[in-house]
């Protein structure tokens, strides 16, 4: 039985692609036709490699959590839970401001202003913004255990408090705000950052 014709693209940079128009226009303001000029591909072929724009959309969320902000989970590795948001502050806003990419965090902008019909992905991508506090909250409860930090902090409040900064800083960005004024706002909120000891 014949196998069909072999694809004449390379999906990995198709949907490089479809990230990048995603990332710069949300789901909604990403249409068809953008995203097939962008990918270099038709309608059909779209529809034939990644299902609908829907499913595309969810591609694309995953090869940016796998590609471009997998450093945030690198960063969960570092001595201490201070190295860990220094780090992370710093990646997030390389990330945020690389010219090659568009600016502020995909995961922040690509779904905020969704209506009804797509509200499944504007929550998806508020799932996967809740992940990194959860990994956050994790590693400060190792912290705390570790005495790295105080036995009475709240590992939960302190995990919000970095991602309400960091998603803040996406905004930011998004808005034109330089690396040298991102770097301004990490270093007032770690200014923040508790003691060991109470």
């Amino acid at each position: 039985m014949p196998s069909g014709r072999p694809r004449e693209f390379d999906i990995d940079k198709a949907l490089d692609r479809a990230l990048q128009v995603f990332w710069r226009r949300g789901y909604e303001g990403a249409s068809l036709p953008a995203l097939t000029k962008a990918m270099r591909i038709s309608r059909p072929s779209l529809y034939a490699a990644f299902g609908n724009k829907e499913a595309l959309f969810r591609k694309a969320i995953d090869r940016y959590v796998d590609g471009p902000a997998a450093a945030s989970r690198a960063a969960l590795e570092e001595r201490t839970a201070r190295h860990v948001v220094e780090r992370l502050f710093r990646q997030s806003i390389e990330l945020m401001t690389d010219s090659r990419n568009p600016r502020g965090c995909f995961l922040v902008q690509g779904a905020l202003a969704c209506g009804e019909t797509a509200d499944c992905l504007r929550r998806e991508m508020a799932a996967r913004r809740d992940a990194l506090v959860v990994a956050l909250r994790d590693r400060f409860e190792r912290a705390v255990a570790e005495g790295d930090l105080a036995a009475d902090l709240q590992p939960g409040d302190l995990a919000r408090f970095i991602a309400t900064v960091l998603h803040g800083m996406s905004v930011q960005a998004a808005s034109g705000a330089s690396r040298d004024e991102l770097e301004r706002v990490a270093a007032i909120a770690l200014q923040a950052w508790p003691s060991r000891r109470r």
